[in-house]
């Protein structure tokens, strides 16, 4: 066996259950959301499995986002603007870009009159000019969770997603 084999099986082993596996779904939001990042995909994945095995009953798409968390994700509170500002500036820097927010997140009075959807809503819009897409959903706990992807990836981020039970939105729909 080369190197070659031993990648070829790491990357099969989750694959044998067949294409519609939750760990197969797990494996292409993974590589969705962290586009020409196979590596981060790949431990956060392993993260993702471990997880599973020691005992982490929640729902599949939970358990992605304490993977993903800050790294590839968010999961902000709904009334906490600035934690969003700070997460999806911190994703956007993955790929060298900085969020144009229509106005200094630095000063206090910023985030007086805007919430979270507004919010996600003008990061959607700033980064559509380059090619990405912000995702969102609303967990159902007060919370907005979501990612980025390629634009070019919108249909399967999709699809999938329905196809994982995932109410997911372009953070413009959540308005």
């Amino acid at each position: 066996m080369n190197a070659y084999d031993d990648d070829d099986d790491h990357e099969r082993d989750f694959d044998d259950a067949g294409e519609d596996s939750v760990e197969a779904q797990v494996w292409r939001l993974l590589l969705l959301i962290n586009p020409g990042d196979e590596e981060t995909a790949l431990q956060q994945f392993a993260a993702y499995r471990d997880a599973v095995q020691a005992g982490d009953e929640g729902d599949p798409v939970e358990v992605v986002g304490r993977v993903i968390d800050w790294r590839s994700g968010f999961y902000v509170d709904a009334q906490d603007p600035r934690s969003l500002v700070q997460a999806l500036d911190e994703l956007a820097a993955r790929w060298s870009l900085a969020i144009d927010w229509d106005g200094e997140p630095d000063d206090e009075e910023f985030f007086e009159d805007t919430d979270v959807a507004a919010l996600l809503a003008v990061a959607g819009d700033r980064l559509a000019e380059f090619g990405y897409v912000v995702w969102a959903w609303e967990p159902g706990d007060g919370t907005f969770a979501g990612w980025i992807t390629l634009a070019r990836d919108s249909e399967p981020m999709r699809e999938l997603a329905a196809a994982m039970g995932i109410g997911l939105r372009t953070a413009g729909e959540l308005g």
